[in-house]
């Protein structure tokens, strides 16, 4: 069977981490959501996404396949239904479809023509950017679960404090310093070639993937996920960093989720509660105004290639968009649109050539190149964006 992976009409939603990838490619918990459905399908996938995305991220259709809504995170009694599909039946939660079989010559998909079968059990589904923090302790759970299944963790190194060193999982080349373990609230999982400097001091839920780097002294609090070839220092809570970002530095992190290719320059802080300890309202790309999300705590939404200066402090429930750099004293405004160049002070636009500049340096330097295919996907968000530069 072919299984392919939908945005749905969360897309819009999650901006602006949609912007460049899609919605199967968001990280929570350990993996990304496309990684869950590969793992326990055993098998690839390919995408139903934005037009201008389909050259980096294609979709592959067969004679039979199965449509997958990709807001929604896999478990194991799901991924029984999905394979379980045949002609003309689809799997709702509620009012909205998680996954449906189709045909390459089925011109159309009428769900009133479909059996409709209900999944009644409680799945971890992404409707807003908030969600990746807010549900990332559970998804954690639920990938280590799937992770380390029938294998063994590397032994934990001598001269490390643990506490429920059962929950504590070490892979192949990971290697850990004089540091603290707590595993007692939730599991801890350290990906391959990754490293924890001495000092620092960890407590689970926690997830750092393959050559990750928690530096010397952080102090890491549960329900924390740090992406591939990240490297965080500092005090961290309840964030997602999605990979090849840093915030290497002192400076608080909290309830938040960076994007790629990001950088937090030194002292960066970010408020997670507001001073009279209302509730948090977020800039809304659809409907181009701030909007309620039902949540007391809630950071920063750094979409990818994005920067920000030496002692940068961000507002409660601040987004910043795809490629902009902060800069200066005090707060800049809770919504930065992409490529802007500046903060507080005002902004002007970070101009095409200058964030290609930046890009290839940065990438190089993890032996990447930024190529044309990415270029083009910046090319198109540049113009997208337009729109929310009106400095």
């Amino acid at each position: 069977m072919n299984y392919i992976l939908f945005d749905s009409d969360v897309r819009n939603t999650l901006l602006p981490f949609t912007y460049t990838r899609p919605v199967a490619d968001i990280r929570i918990g350990i993996l990304t959501i496309r990684e869950k459905w590969e793992k326990h399908l055993g098998l690839t996938t390919t995408t139903v996404t934005e037009e201008y995305l389909e050259e980096k991220f294609p979709m592959v259709e067969m004679e039979e396949n199965i449509l997958i809504n990709a807001s929604f995170c896999p478990t194991e009694s799901l991924v029984d239904k999905v394979k379980g599909l045949s002609e003309n039946e689809a799997i709702f939660k509620g009012e909205d479809v998680i996954a449906f079989y189709t045909t390459d010559s089925q011109e159309e998909v009428n769900f009133d023509a479909y059996t409709q079968i209900e999944f009644e059990e409680e799945l971890i589904q992404i409707k807003n950017t908030w969600d990746i923090f807010t549900y990332n302790g559970k998804a954690i759970q639920q990938d280590f679960d799937l992770i380390t299944e029938g294998r063994t963790s590397e032994p934990i190194p001598e001269g490390i404090q643990v506490l429920n060193k059962e929950n504590i999982f070490i892979e192949e080349g990971a290697e850990v310093v004089f540091s603290t373990l707590n595993a007692s609230e939730g599991p801890i999982y350290i990906g391959k070639d990754a490293l924890i400097m001495e000092s620092s001091s960890i407590r689970g839920p926690f997830a750092m993937c393959e050559h990750a780097v928690v530096k010397m002294g952080a102090k890491i609090y549960k329900d924390t996920t740090i992406g591939p070839y990240s490297k965080i220092g500092g005090e961290v809570s309840n964030a997602v960093i999605f990979g090849y970002s840093s915030k290497g530095h002192d400076g608080y992190l909290g309830n938040s989720v960076i994007g790629e290719w990001c950088n937090l320059g030194a002292d960066t802080n970010n408020s997670n509660l507001k001073n009279n300890y209302a509730e948090v309202k977020l800039w809304d790309y659809e409907t181009g105004r701030f909007a309620k999300t039902g949540l007391q705590f809630c950071g920063l939404m750094m979409g990818d290639h994005s920067k920000c200066g030496i002692n940068t402090m961000f507002n409660t429930g601040t987004v910043v968009g795809v490629s902009a750099n902060l800069f200066g004293s005090g707060f800049p405004r809770n919504f930065i649109p992409s490529f802007s160049w500046g903060g507080a002070a005002g902004f002007t636009t970070f101009q095409m050539k200058k964030v290609t500049e930046v890009a290839t340096a940065v990438m190089k330097r993890r032996s990447l190149p930024f190529g044309e295919i990415d270029q083009k996907i910046l090319d198109y968000v540049f113009e997208e964006t337009k729109q929310y530069r009106n400095y």
